[in-house]
């Protein structure tokens, strides 16, 4: 797979295992901006080192609707959908539509940022 990644199961537990945020990409095969994303934008964020600082995954919504649906609340694809837990609990961020390399490293880079500031203020 192009843009690769961990079953939603996996980056799931490496997330609750490891504390760092988890970014999950919904897609289709049929939609061509998820296309796009997983075969020319993720490559070049996973070439640049900014995935593997986050637990990634790839949900389909025909393979797996009801997840699909938690994860977006029903909205369109593709979505990246990115969980950090806080001390205040899960907080959700998420990019709807095609987006370009820059976005998406903005994106999570954004998210490392926040969790970064998110540790600190519970160590203090």
């Amino acid at each position: 797979m192009a843009g690769g990644g961990e079953t939603y199961a996996d980056a799931h537990r490496k997330t609750t295992e490891t504390g760092r945020p988890m970014v999950i990409m919904v897609s289709t095969d049929w939609c061509m901006p998820c296309q796009r994303m997983k075969n020319t934008v993720l490559p070049e964020v996973r070439k640049d080192g900014l995935l593997s600082q986050v637990s990634f995954a790839m949900v389909n919504p025909d393979n797996d609707h009801d997840l699909a649906t938690r994860l977006t609340g029903g909205g369109p694809v593709p979505q990246l959908v990115m969980y950090r837990k806080t001390s205040n609990g899960w907080k959700r961020r998420k990019l709807i539509g095609g987006q370009s390399v820059s976005t998406v490293e903005k994106f999570i880079k954004d998210g490392l940022s926040l969790d970064e500031a998110s540790k600190k203020n519970t160590e203090r």
